[in-house]
């Protein structure tokens, strides 16, 4: 474990490289942004421009860096995950407990090391340095929508990283204004402060009339959206939101039945003024992705209520550590002759090295229960991944080994 986070914190280094010289296939000169538009609300320059021009982003290095930190968790089989007892002689619980704890990927925050955070905090800024030296309104439209979820995507991860561990983000405060994570001003695009929220809300919600796109953005809490395992681009923003539609939808935290009323995600609620007129619409857009037993889920129900979010962090072993984890990995280094400066080798918390796996009992449960659920699936032939490709489109297939 320690060699691979080695190796992941020299892959990740290269987040920090300048985006102009890689990732935009263009001169900047020809994008300058154009002159503010009059309007008193900040977000309306923002807003997609008539004319456009034929230019590409490139998020390669968020590609990479998503395909190290986030953990694929499989599709919902639509069983609520077990209850957990607590460890002999007290009724605490270490680890995530939720019933939705196997759905939805995770991104492994207890083993981002302080240089990967660093990174990723110098990937935000050239995000934020590409959206205000170039006119992002007058890319195609698929270019805008995909900087504009990465980039909600990558704040909201580095906002969360530099806080960990936490258990529940709702219990911190972000940002230059110290609010919660919905409304703290993460990045700055042009001048003007954005929160997750106001890129929602003020920017892609009123200015995409497809509803799927809110699947795109990760809001860093298992009730929420999963987050891909590659970056959206122009080519593939569709295909990934589909399949991130399809995987919402169908799952738990997405859709129940709770005493005859069809019980939807909060998520919903927010989208529902930009997409949703009434009851009969959200119920339309969910039957478009909605697998054939959730299909007869949705046309049983009369009635539609919007739940609680789940508000665990969607991390691997939610936030806080079990006390017993340091003397187990001291007893054990001490007998594999581990021991760095008479500590064990990643286990320095909060200093910037990433702990191991082989002493962390929260993660090895849920990886555990994550496989006989992967099990379960498969004998139930429900589709357990998806590869997309080339032009952007997805195809049925297995989990990659690789991430297996």
């Amino acid at each position: 474990m320690r060699c691979r986070s080695v190796i992941a914190t020299l892959a990740l280094a290269s987040l920090a490289a300048p985006l102009t010289a890689e990732s935009i296939e263009t001169s900047l000169q020809s994008l300058r942004p154009a002159s503010q538009r009059g309007d008193t609300n900040p977000l309306a320059q923002f807003a997609p421009a008539p004319e456009r021009k034929d230019h590409q982003l490139n998020y390669k290095h968020w590609d990479e860096a998503l395909g190290w930190f986030v953990v694929p968790m499989g599709p919902s089989i639509r069983d609520g995950a077990r209850r957990v007892e607590g460890e002999t002689g007290t009724r605490r619980v270490y680890g995530h407990d939720s019933r939705y704890r196997l759905e939805g990927n995770r991104v492994a925050f207890s083993f981002l090391t302080r240089d990967i955070i660093n990174s990723v905090t110098q990937y935000r800024q050239d995000l934020e340095r590409i959206g205000s030296e170039i006119d992002l309104t007058r890319l195609p439209r698929n270019e805008q929508l995909a900087f504009w979820l990465n980039l909600h995507n990558v704040a909201v991860i580095e906002a969360l990283a530099n806080e960990y561990p936490l258990a529940e983000p709702h219990e911190r405060q972000f940002g230059s204004n110290n609010a919660t994570l919905e409304d703290a001003k993460l990045v700055t695009i042009n001048g003007v402060e954005l929160s997750p929220r106001d890129i929602r809300e003020g920017i892609v919600y009123p200015n995409w009339k497809d509803p799927k796109v809110m699947y795109g953005f990760w809001r860093g809490v298992i009730g929420g959206p999963s987050i891909q395992r590659v970056a959206f681009n122009g080519s593939n923003v569709d295909a990934l939101l589909a399949l991130s539609a399809e995987e919402f939808v169908n799952s738990l935290r997405g859709i129940e039945r709770w005493n005859g009323s069809l019980q939807v995600s909060p998520i919903y609620a927010e989208a529902a003024p930009f997409y949703f007129a009434d009851t009969q619409a959200l119920r339309t857009h969910l039957s478009k992705f909605a697998r054939e037993d959730v299909n007869t889920l949705i046309k049983s129900t009369t009635d539609i209520r919007y739940k609680q979010l789940e508000a665990d962090i969607a991390d691997l072993q939610r936030g806080s550590k079990d006390p017993q984890l340091a003397s187990l990995a001291v007893a054990e280094c001490k007998y594999n002759g581990c021991m760095d400066g008479g500590k064990p080798i990643g286990l320095s918390a909060g200093s910037g090295a990433p702990q191991s796996i082989t002493y962390n009992p929260a993660i090895i449960r849920l990886i555990r229960e994550r496989r006989e659920k992967l099990d379960r699936a498969r004998r139930q032939g429900v589709r357990t991944g998806m590869v997309i490709y080339g032009d952007g489109q997805y195809a049925e297939g297995e989990i990659p080994p690789e991430v297996q």
